[in-house]
């Protein structure tokens, strides 16, 4: 690759490059049978024997594999894993054998806050939400509203959360977001009680694709791999369910699991790991758990958990109610 030419995306590359190119490449699309819109057959990476070991999803262009590799993933891990290289060199060598190009984008800047926060430069990457560059101080995490969502002084400090007396996000509650890496990259704020004025309850900064992350990620992959791992919608739920002893939990922000967020928990998931899905009881937590229901389980060992009545929500269900429904 000349050094010119820019780095794609690895969201773009994806989108560009088939796992049947990829397998093709290498030669390995003889070795695999098809049934619809799986492959299957022996691991290519690994070298096994087992012909139901190795596992392609066409539509989802993702692999896995339940023999020694235990990994599974995009085009990227798939010749990362081959060639024993890093992502990122995994990202160019795919971006050189089918000649990807990037195409170019202006940057997005965002408004600096108040307070002495610095200006962020949102960038037009469409793979990553990146780093921010100032983090909000002096929250308030005494404020009443923390308390009267059932929130332990423990729960609040791990999760930095506070009431934000300045900026962007003066009155409002101040959640910090982080990517799968740790890395801090956005802030979510909660209205502590009804909106004003017909404002929305939650409130994300411009720019930010919630999409591209799960909320709680960069804690859940430090638990034991063994347990399964919870997803709910909102970061409230995720926040007491990590209260109430079950800490390998993520957040989609939301009911919709996006193409990213399905990737990242099969990949955080392991081969043969198990996922629970515990969405909100109303109309559009039904629908987000029939969804995600039918694309995971086509990987994973996946169980979805009613929580009973209309309008219910993980965060207002006691720790022993939690308890009972996880380990049904």
């Amino acid at each position: 690759m000349k050094p010119q030419e820019k780095f794609v995306g690895f969201d773009a590359l994806k989108r560009a490059v088939s796992m049947v190119q990829i397998l093709g490449r290498y030669g390995f699309m003889e070795r695999l049978r098809r049934n619809g819109d799986n492959l299957s057959g022996a691991c290519p990476i690994h070298g096994g024997h087992n012909q139901t070991q190795f596992r392609v999803s066409l539509s989802k262009n993702c692999w896995i594999c339940f023999g020694d590799c235990h990994a599974g993933g995009s085009i990227i891990d798939f010749v990362s894993r081959k060639e024993g290289i890093g992502i990122r060199d995994a990202a160019l060598l795919i971006q050189d054998w089918f000649n990807v190009r990037a195409d170019p984008a202006p940057l997005a800047t965002q408004p600096a806050e108040r307070a002495g926060e610095r200006a962020v430069q949102r960038s037009s990457d469409p793979d990553r939400n990146p780093p921010l560059k100032f983090s909000l101080q002096n929250l308030d995490r005494t404020h009443p509203y923390l308390s009267l969502r059932g929130l332990a002084v423990e729960t609040i400090r791990t999760f930095g959360v506070g009431h934000c007396r300045n900026g962007m996000l003066a009155g409002w509650i101040a959640i910090p977001i982080h990517d799968a890496t740790g890395q801090l990259v956005a802030y979510a704020g909660r209205w502590p009680g009804e909106p004003r004025n017909g404002e929305p309850k939650y409130r994300l900064p411009k720019g930010f694709r919630k999409s591209l992350e799960l909320f709680n990620l960069h804690r859940a992959v430090k638990e034991d791999a063994r347990l399964p791992l919870v997803v709910v919608e909102g970061f409230f739920g995720c926040m007491k369910l990590w209260q109430s002893g079950h800490r390998r939990v993520v957040s989609l922000m939301g009911s919709i699991l996006s193409n990213s967020q399905e990737e990242l928990i099969v990949r955080t998931a392991g081969p043969g790991g198990r996922v629970i899905l515990m969405f909100d009881e109303d109309e559009a937590g039904r629908k987000g758990t029939r969804e995600a229901l039918e694309r995971l389980n086509k990987l994973l060992e996946v169980r979805a958990v009613s929580l009973g009545g209309e309008g219910s929500q993980p965060d207002a269900l006691s720790p022993e109610q939690l308890n009972e429904l996880l380990h049904h």
